[in-house]
């Protein structure tokens, strides 16, 4: 059987789509194939953003190196905040204080004495832990340093201005005489006055 005769430019037009087809199914193929990698590349490159850690604000105060305030990432514990006042002091009685309690925006951490544990937070199951102000009282006649300086206001330096006026002038009579200890105005000795007696 005899093969029917094609002109040359219709099989010169056969060949160009034939090429052409061949050519768009090349790109088709080869775009699928290239999409895969880049989907790949771009759920890698996702990256989850953390938020920064708070920063905590604690006043360390009692029987330890250095009291005051001190900033503490969030999560830290009572013995960071210790650790960064210097550690206690050798009358410190670290036994009084959760050390493992975690530490709370704005709270204050009393390290007693040993033999004042009672006076330094009086009512406190957890001195260390307590929150600013004591539970009970202050006598300003009997008081420590330390435990003045637990008192809302009362820095290391008022507390001794307390102790001085106290040796040079005696016993407290009455609350109203802090008025005449340098530091202690009337509106701090209208914030003292519910937490201390003579």
């Amino acid at each position: 059987m005899r093969m029917p005769e094609i002109s040359r430019g219709r099989a010169l037009a056969y060949g160009i789509a034939l090429l052409a087809f061949l050519a768009v199914a090349g790109r088709v193929a080869l775009g699928g194939a290239e999409e895969r990698p880049v989907r790949q590349v771009s759920s890698a490159a996702l990256e989850v953003e953390e938020a920064p850690p708070q920063e905590l604000v604690v006043h360390v105060a009692g029987a330890v190196t250095h009291p005051g305030l001190y900033r503490l990432p969030e999560g830290s514990r009572i013995d960071d905040a210790i650790a960064l006042a210097g550690g206690p002091r050798p009358k410190g009685a670290l036994e009084a204080v959760n050390l493992a309690a975690p530490v709370v925006d704005g709270q204050q951490i009393v390290v007693p004495r040993r033999g004042e544990m009672p006076a330094a937070a009086p009512g406190a199951g957890s001195p260390g832990t307590a929150p600013a102000g004591p539970a009970a009282k202050v006598s300003l006649n009997s008081a420590t340093l330390e435990q003045l300086d637990t008192l809302p206001g009362i820095g290391p330096v008022t507390a001794q201005q307390i102790l001085d006026y106290r040796e040079a002038n005696g016993a407290f009579r009455s609350v109203d005489e802090l008025d005449a200890v340098p530091g202690i105005g009337p509106a701090r000795l209208a914030q003292l006055r519910p937490l201390v007696d003579p």
